[in-house]
């Protein structure tokens, strides 16, 4: 859901680059093709082809990041004070999406400084970049999506810390994979309608929407822990545990 409703935000951070996916020259055909129909019909799958490559790409490079901070996690368990640490943990990760909400929202841009310490490691990637241009063939553009995973972002710094409180390196990769899931409509059909989609997805009161509900997620979450209760069928909307 996070993932989902989050794409608004994706569709400024990624939504250029899939764009030009879209318009990317083509290969070459070895001979004319005289059928104009099937033209289209080639041109609309070899986008389709490099759009889903760059996503396949950057959704792999959640999961390795997911698996990281799972084993990371996985690695503290034996130590006498993860269960403090934990209890700590979840309640970060709830006010994170209470951040990430008010973001989508645009009412406080204080994730922005988080992207900011990011760009310590994406400046040294960025270079790097440069030798899959232009995206003409699905191998570059998944090479590219596989780079582009890990440019500075708020809402995936969000959804890491979900990973990492999973506390294994098989669970932070299946969350990031969910996460990365949920990113995937939106990116696709910019990809294949380009622009068209950008505006919509731009507008305030969409953004205002899928902030509202990324932000009662926090809040829940956040109730959750602070009663150590379990509230029901908000069970399944948070990710915090029990606490007794």
């Amino acid at each position: 859901m996070i993932g989902l409703l989050g794409s608004v935000h994706c569709v400024g951070m990624c939504g250029g680059i899939v764009s030009a996916l879209s318009i990317a020259s083509p290969e070459k055909a070895p001979f004319p093709i005289p059928v104009i129909t099937h033209h289209k019909k080639s041109k609309i799958t070899q986008v389709a082809s490099r759009v889903l490559a760059y996503n396949i790409g950057r959704m792999s490079s959640y999961m390795l990041a997911g698996a990281i901070v799972g084993g990371i996690a996985q690695g503290v368990r034996t130590f006498s004070i993860v269960s403090s640490l934990q209890v700590g943990g979840y309640w970060l990760v709830n006010g994170m999406l209470l951040i990430l909400g008010l973001y989508l929202m645009d009412f406080w841009r204080g994730l922005m400084r988080l992207e900011a310490i990011g760009q310590l490691v994406w400046r040294h990637i960025n270079p790097f970049t440069k030798r899959f241009l232009p995206m003409d063939h699905p191998a570059k553009a998944f090479a590219l999506g596989s780079l582009w995973g890990w440019l500075p972002c708020g809402m995936v710094y969000s959804v890491l810390l979900t990973a990492m409180m999973t506390g294994s390196a098989l669970s932070g990769a299946i969350v990031m994979f969910a996460f990365g899931l949920g990113t995937l409509p939106t990116l696709m059909t910019m990809g294949l309608l380009k622009t068209r989609m950008q505006f919509w997805m731009q507008n305030r009161y969409v953004r205002m929407v899928s902030g509202v509900v990324v932000l009662a997620f926090g809040l829940f979450g956040i109730a959750r822990a602070s009663n150590g209760l379990s509230l029901g069928w908000l069970d399944a909307v948070c990710i915090t545990p029990v606490v007794h």
